[in-house]
């Protein structure tokens, strides 16, 4: 019998719509997650982009990217931790509220 597949959700972000329309950043980030959930040997089940400040803690993205963790028992995971965020203390909350499920993963 085949182990079940570790699920992921996948949260891209870049600061400012040049950044989006040029896809750079959102390819470089894509390919380290995925890079990182194949070695995992998981499957990513869904894919969330927003083009915000990090600074911002209003991102409707990155909340329907926890809300799919929740409801799909999946691991949110990120390029680079400043991806997520740029605020200690905002990370820390989300961590601490991801306590009872999967806590956000990055690549190495």
């Amino acid at each position: 019998m085949t182990a079940p597949r570790i699920r992921f959700v996948a949260y891209l972000r870049v600061s400012t719509e040049g950044q989006g329309r040029s896809g750079l950043g959102l390819e470089a980030q894509r390919e380290a997650v995925a890079r990182h959930v194949a070695g995992s040997g998981g499957v990513i089940a869904a894919e969330l982009v927003e083009v915000e400040s990090g600074r911002k803690k209003d991102r409707p993205q990155l909340a329907a990217a926890l809300a799919a963790c929740r409801t799909g028992r999946a691991t949110l995971v990120i390029a680079k931790l400043d991806r997520l965020a740029r605020n200690v203390a905002f990370v820390s909350n989300l961590m601490e509220a991801a306590s009872s499920s999967s806590p956000p993963t990055c690549p190495r």
